[in-house]
């Protein structure tokens, strides 16, 4: 999908009658891509998938997303097996949804954006009564934040699940998408092999560097394969895993350079183990309450009660929290294109962002709270987002769809209220 002079005419329009082009509205190239400007939609879950499939819910959502004027808007956490599934709630890539998300893809481009999936495995945060088979991951083990028994891939099974990406790039491409995204951060499967927190083999997947980056390769030969010259491939991966005994940056400099060798169009810089350390990952409290108001499991809810906090510590919110970090990376690989990631809220610090010579950045929580955020900021060079970042949508999305409490129709009880105005008069 190429953006035409029309579009790119638009885009620049506002920008000019002041006297400047911000970089922010200028096109840019992702492999065989052109967006129409610089802003990407994170994959943020969106829990708006009952049975595992597109809903009317997801198309209005991103639709609402690119007629607010973003470059791309991407579909969230599309996993390549059923095996992969965390949530009731998520999109698993299958031949009988196609027609579903071709309708999502449709109205996407109708206004005139481009349409990105997020494709992955969640590994060990998988849940056997969702999935249906005891979870896999590099190592077996028990992931106490699920809480899950989990059971090491046999090394004949790993060739068979990096098919499994390269089958769900295909279905991508027959469903409309221009971009696949690779999910190898945040503690998931391909991030599970990579870190020697969660990958203790003593295989040629496990050990060394090297070693550990062997499935994350596989999984790349397969998706490139697929993907072919028409779609971008973009990688999501963690910068550090957030906690003692996780990857750092000395280790993850090396995947950057390992997927700029394969041939990723560009990479995603984030952070942080959504099973260890999800703070790290979306900055903030979590709101306990709100998790556990939506849970429907009696003991969890319990146990989230009792110990959540200590088992989900905060990690104070700053705007471009993941900056300093990302700059590390643009210096190590000159050439290779970033998009940002982190903190994002308002139009200033997007332009000192790209002005650091990252590619494109990425907004998720901006964009829960205003689906029309990018025109805005077309408009008004001082333009920032009204997120209060209590993470209310964060506590919501692991139970029922994702939304911002600013936009809800029914009225929280007093319990939340009281949490969500503690938080965000912080």
């Amino acid at each position: 999908m190429n953006i035409d002079t029309d579009v790119t005419m638009n885009f620049f329009s506002g920008e000019r009658k002041s006297g400047t082009v911000s970089k922010l509205f200028t096109p840019v190239r992702i492999g065989p891509l052109t967006l129409r400007n610089r802003t990407i939609r994170s994959a943020a879950f969106e829990g708006m998938c009952p049975g595992n499939a597109p809903s009317q819910m997801l198309l209005d959502y991103h639709r609402s997303v690119a007629a607010g004027g973003i470059g791309m808007t991407t579909v969230a956490y599309a996993s390549v097996a059923k095996s992969g599934l965390s949530f009731p709630r998520q999109l698993w890539l299958r031949p009988e949804i196609i027609p579903g998300l071709r309708e999502v893809t449709n109205a996407v481009h109708r206004e005139g954006a481009a349409a990105g999936i997020q494709i992955g495995h969640c590994g060990n945060m998988s849940h056997k009564s969702i999935c249906g088979v005891t979870p896999i991951s590099a190592s077996s083990g028990f992931n106490i934040y699920s809480p899950t028994w989990v059971r090491g891939m046999k090394k004949e099974e790993i060739p068979e699940m990096a098919r499994a990406y390269g089958r769900a790039v295909n279905m991508a491409r027959e469903a409309g998408f221009d971009a696949v995204e690779v999910h190898a951060g945040h503690g998931y499967l391909i991030s599970q092999f990579l870190s020697p927190y969660t990958n203790h083999r003593k295989d040629e997947y496990g050990g060394s560097l090297e070693n550990r980056m062997r499935f994350m390769d596989e999984v790349m030969l397969e998706v490139l394969k697929a993907a072919g010259d028409d779609m971008a491939v973009i990688v999501k991966m963690n910068m550090r895993d957030g906690f003692r005994g996780g990857m750092e940056i000395n280790e993850t400099i090396g995947v950057a350079r390992r997927l700029e060798q394969l041939g990723a169009h560009a990479l995603v810089l984030s952070g942080g183990f959504v099973s260890k350390a999800p703070m790290y990952v979306m900055r903030g409290a979590m709101p306990i309450k709100a998790l556990t108001y939506y849970m429907d499991c009696w003991w969890l809810k319990l146990g989230v009660k009792l110990v959540g906090r200590m088992m989900i510590p905060s990690v104070p919110f700053e705007e471009a929290y993941f900056l300093e970090d990302a700059l590390k990376f643009r210096t190590a690989l000159p050439a290779m294109p970033l998009i940002y990631v982190g903190g994002l809220v308002s139009r200033t610090k997007i332009d000192e962002v790209l002005g650091y010579g990252f590619e494109a950045v990425q907004m998720a929580r901006a964009l829960l709270n205003e689906p029309g955020f990018v025109n805005r900021m077309h408009a008004e060079e001082n333009a920032r987002c009204n997120c209060g970042h209590s993470n209310y949508c964060i506590g919501r999305m692991y139970s029922i769809e994702m939304a911002c409490h600013q936009h809800l129709r029914e009225k929280l009880p007093p319990c939340l209220q009281k949490e969500i105005g503690k938080l965000e008069n912080k």
